[in-house]
This record gives structure tokens, sequence and C-alpha cells, in this order.
């Protein structure tokens, strides 16, 4: 017989483009299974559980779950909210005990997972029955185990957009501000900033340097890289990932204010773009321009991948299907079943094996020099995006004969 009760779901960490999708695809399936007594939603993430700050999703019209799949941002709300002691777990348990939770169903980060582990391990401590299953998200595409990701293709997809529409723009204006810099997010993995080579079709095309942190920064190699692509073309333009660090492994630039260190201790990290900017002006003389999209890019509907959100929605359903199961204590994982043609299929994975746990961008997806990444990191990514950019035209630029200058 089945665990008869209610589900929770609850959204945590930065809002993505299709963390929605993911719950939207868990609320479907669950609405399927008559042990699901009711389900509610929990207004920014852990700490709408402790506050009881939650709302019956079976009002919401199906129109509405329905809409969740396209909508980008966290519709439930989010937060970065560290349970600090064993009293506020506690707490969290007996919030779900009065309420009859018996299914919890967390989309996040790592994190997010760690919270969910240990809210899992404490539930079976108290030999009480309860079955959490963690749903994969993650702009930064760095949780361990799974292939990829859910919310990792759209940003791909923005960013790589952005830096072609970037190139373009650095190309075109000829005389001034020949050199840009397009800072990107990313902590220690530069799984974000290695996306944008996908505007990348032909020699001319943006971005011509990628910077990533799992590469210490080198400025001399950096500013020789640079110089090679200046001469030759003209202009350039160089995509870097805010956790970029030096070679004594420490990040190039972050916040030293306490306001800006969130409750995990993660410093708020940016400013690596200007820094490349002084540099390039101090040692080359020439004056760069520096991009910063900021949290646009992570959450940004506009170019949201139809393969991501799918997954995502799959991602989400699984969860609720595995929980049913009696699963608990786990996260959905994305298995990559072939490259061409694409396909992907859904797995399970310990959530002790991705708790507090980091993926980085590995050594076989970097080049050589350390500036750009391989053509191995391009097969993995292009499916991820859900298509081919929108096709754009270059001029064949075919001069006419000069009458008054040689």
């Amino acid at each position: 017989m089945g665990l008869k009760g209610n589900a929770l779901f609850a959204q945590s960490g930065g809002p993505t483009a299709v963390i929605n999708s993911s719950i939207s695809g868990a609320i479907q399936e669950a609405a399927k299974h008559k042990d699901i007594t009711a389900m509610y939603g929990s207004i920014n993430g852990i700490l709408g559980v402790l506050n009881e700050n939650m709302i019956d999703l079976n009002k919401e019209s199906k129109r509405n779950i329905e809409l969740l799949r396209v909508t980008p941002s966290s519709a439930l709300g989010s937060s970065r909210h560290k349970l600090k002691n064993e009293e506020d777990f506690e707490k969290l348990l007996k919030v779900l005990q009065a309420h009859d939770i018996r299914y919890f169903f967390v989309a996040g980060g790592n994190d997010s997972m760690d919270t969910a582990n240990k809210v899992h391990k404490l539930a079976v401590a108290k030999k009480y029955e309860l079955r959490v299953m963690g749903l994969p998200k993650t702009v930064d595409n760095d949780l361990a185990v799974t292939d990829h990701c859910p919310g990792y293709g759209s940003v791909s997809r923005w960013l790589a957009m952005a830096v072609r529409d970037a190139g373009l723009d650095t190309e075109a204006i000829y005389t001034s501000d020949t050199i840009k810099v397009v800072e990107t997010m990313g902590r220690n993995a530069g799984w974000i900033t290695a996306s944008t080579a996908l505007a990348r079709l032909k020699e001319k095309d943006a971005p011509h340097i990628v910077l990533l942190p799992e590469v210490p920064f080198n400025q001399d190699k950096f500013l020789s890289a640079l110089d090679k692509v200046y001469k030759k073309l003209g202009y350039a333009v160089i995509t870097c990932c805010e956790g970029l660090k030096d070679e004594k492994g420490e990040y190039l630039t972050s916040s030293k204010r306490s306001i800006d260190t969130d409750k995990f201790g993660h410093k708020q990290l940016g400013g690596v773009g200007e820094t490349l900017v002084s540099i390039i002006a101090d040692n080359m003389k020439i004056k760069a321009r520096c991009d910063k999209p900021g949290t646009i890019q992570r959450v940004s509907g506009m170019a949201q991948s139809k393969v991501d959100q799918e997954e995502a929605f799959i991602s989400g359903a699984m969860a609720v299907k595995h929980g049913i199961e009696g699963k608990s204590g786990m996260m959905v994982t994305l298995v990559r079943d072939s490259e061409n043609p694409y396909k992907c299929s859904t797995g399970l994975s310990d959530l002790d094996n991705i708790a507090n746990k980091e993926r980085k961008v590995p050594a076989e997806f970097i080049s050589a020099d350390g500036m750009y990444v391989t053509d191995k990191f391009l097969q993995y990514v292009t499916p991820l995006i859900g298509g081919p950019l929108p096709e754009y035209a270059r001029l064949e630029k075919n001069f006419i004969a000069k009458k008054l200058t040689k």
C-alpha cells in the first residue's frame, strides 16, 4: 500500500529560465496519484517551510500550472537560507509533520541538495516516513553525477546570442572600443563562460578568447594571445568568468563587504571584466569596454531552450514518480544516451553523491593554451540549446577599385 499524505514543493537558489518547468512537471505528475492528498508550495524555499508560508496548489488553475512550463524565474519564490543548527532542522520537521507532508520535492543546486539530504536523514532518524526528492537546477551546470543541469541549456543559448551580437557591435564600430570583454556568471566552474563559444562559427566571429576559472589567469599569456587576435582582425572579444582566479587560486575580484556574503559563505563575485579592461589599457594602450549581463542571463525567458524546458519538466515528473515508488534521499539525474542523434533519459543518484560537490569543466573541454574550448566541448553543449541560433548575414564585401587613392 502506498504512503498517503500531502506533497510540498520548494524552489531554492538562483532562479532560472526553466525551474518553473520542473515544478510544473512535478505538480502535474503529483495530481495523477491518489496517495498525494494535497499539494502545497513553499514560498521562498526553505524559509517558507520554517515560517509556514505555504500555498494550496490545488487551487491554482490547470492553465496556470501548465504556463509555468514557459514562465521564467521562480514562481514560488526562492531564497539562499542555510539551516544553522539542529534546532532549525527540528523546527522544519515539525512543520512537515504538522501539515502531514509525506512528499518533499526540492528544486535546487549544490547547497539545496545538501539541505534536502539532511532533512531526509533527520526524518529517517526520527522515524517519520517522508520521501525527499531533489530536482536538479543550476545554470552553473556544476552538479555532480548528472550529465548536465536544467537551466544550463537556456543560459547557454541566451549568452551565445548576446555574445554574437556584442561581437558584431565591436567589429562594426571600427575606430573606437575595438576590444570588448563580456563577463559572465560562474563561481568555481566555467561552464557558462565556455558556452559563449557557441556564438563563433567563423574565425572573425566572437568570442576570440574564453577565460575559465579552471585555468589560472596568467597576465602575460593573456596579453600575448590577445595581441595576436587584435593584430590579425583589428578587434577582439573576450568572454570571462566572474570567478576567474589567479595562479595562487585567489579570485581576481570579489566583494570584501560582509553584506555581500550569503548564508553559505559565498562572496559576491564580479568586476573581473573591468579588471581586464584596465590590464588591456595599461599594457596595450588600447581602450576596451566591458559588458556585464548580470542576473538577466540566468533567468531570461527570451532565449529559453526547448530542450532545456522539456528536460526540466521531465525531471520534475520523474522525481514525483520515484517518490511514489518509495524512493527518498535521491536526486533525478539527466543521462546522455546518445550524441548523434542526441537522446537523453533520466536516472537517480543518492544525495550523498551530490550535496556540496562541484563538477568543473574537464581538461578535455579546454584548449591546450587555456584560452578557448575544444570541439569536444562544443559537441557536448550544442544539443542542449535546442537548435541553431537564428541565421545572420555576413556581407562578402567585394570592394571596387579606388580611383583617387592608392
